[in-house]
């Protein structure tokens, strides 16, 4: 089965196009003012407008109110929309119930807890994103999971890996988590909030060559 591929932090049309070039899956639009990657709603809704249909646009919010999650929805139309903070399962539900989109939730992997406790969010999610723990940004900081905590654990929800993924790494990353989906920000960058096309490309042939192996 092909490995999907998320790159995240997307600002530009530029970086979309390499992204649907290099045979990516999902593009991430991060809606977070306090992220080098923020994009307002307008440019958000604008860029996912000029997506091509091969790709999938996921909206990352973080502690988002009502009033702005509503907005947001409602402005950009997401295929998904990730979760990145604190919220609660009541939450996702809530707004389950009021949108079409699907809903992710991302996971700080502290240890093989997190994995447990997890558990909580199945049948109001998804899917999974596990990242590094947040620190003073919630995610896109670089710092790698620690993928032994992956290796070998029984999965009940689908999800993916995010967490200071790059070029050089992704595929021992998927030796030895076998994640279905792979989240890249940070590592495909050339400087916090730029992406660099060769580097999504790179990418994303690293991928490709882990599942034809």
């Amino acid at each position: 089965m092909q490995t999907q591929i998320k790159i995240c932090g997307l600002s530009n049309e530029a970086a979309i196009d390499a992204a649907a070039k290099a045979g990516a899956t999902h593009i991430g639009l991060v809606h977070f003012e306090k992220s080098p990657r923020h994009v307002s709603l307008e440019l958000a809704a604008a860029l996912r407008m000029r997506t091509p249909p091969s790709l999938k646009v996921v909206l990352l919010l973080v502690n988002a109110d009502p009033e702005l999650t509503d907005r947001a929805l409602n402005m950009v139309r997401p295929d998904i929309v990730q979760f990145h903070g604190t919220e609660t399962p009541e939450w996702l539900k809530l707004v389950r119930e009021h949108s079409e989109a699907e809903i992710w939730k991302a996971i700080g992997l502290k240890d093989r807890q997190t994995l447990v406790n997890s558990d909580r969010f199945a049948g109001v999610t998804d899917r999974f994103l596990f990242d590094a723990p947040a620190q003073a940004l919630p995610g896109g900081t670089g710092t790698r999971v620690d993928w032994s905590l992956l290796s070998h654990f029984e999965h009940r929800t689908p999800w993916g890996l995010a967490g200071g993924l790059a070029p050089d790494n992704v595929t021992e990353a998927l030796r030895t988590t076998r994640a279905p989906l792979v989240d890249v920000s940070s590592g495909v960058e050339s400087a916090p909030g730029v992406k660099d096309v060769d580097k999504i490309a790179a990418f994303c042939q690293a991928v490709r060559d882990y599942d034809k192996a």
